[in-house]
């Protein structure tokens, strides 16, 4: 692979999962990530090695070397490139952390679709605007 920024993929029908994104879109200040539902017909042939089922428990980055970062495992990657997320990824790196945090999202991935409604995350959260940014089209050589 060698893409120039680390793919995101995430459940766009899911409300919670979509508010998350808008988050992380503010937070990536370096543009480094590129957000992909995981409903695009395309998401087949950058990942293929990762069923539906796969992509519908949690969270995947494909990073720029093309290694796949799973939940919160995929949450400390993005964290420790983005300033504002920084600390939380060095934290998620103390040991132990990473087995009770991916036992907690495992938990809320579970559960996203309750908590959503929990939280009022309908249409997105759309108090929280989208960013506008330009980001290239990870798909155009890939038919």
């Amino acid at each position: 692979m060698s893409e120039s920024t680390h793919l995101v993929i995430y459940d766009g029908d899911c409300p919670l999962c979509t508010f998350q994104m808008k988050i992380l879109t503010w937070m990536d200040w370096l543009n480094l990530t590129t957000l992909v539902p995981l409903t695009d017909a395309k998401v087949g042939r950058i990942a293929p090695q990762l069923t539906r089922e796969q992509l519908l428990s949690a969270i995947h980055c494909l990073d720029k070397q093309g290694r796949i970062h799973r939940g919160a495992r995929c949450i400390r990657f993005l964290s420790l490139r983005m300033p504002l997320l920084l600390p939380l990824g060095l934290f998620l790196w103390l040991p132990g952390i990473i087995w009770i945090a991916e036992k907690v999202y495992q938990w809320i991935s579970r559960n996203r679709l309750v908590l959503s409604r929990l939280f009022g995350c309908g249409d997105a959260c759309g108090w929280v605007p989208e960013r506008k940014r330009s980001q290239q089209d990870v798909f155009k050589d890939q038919g």
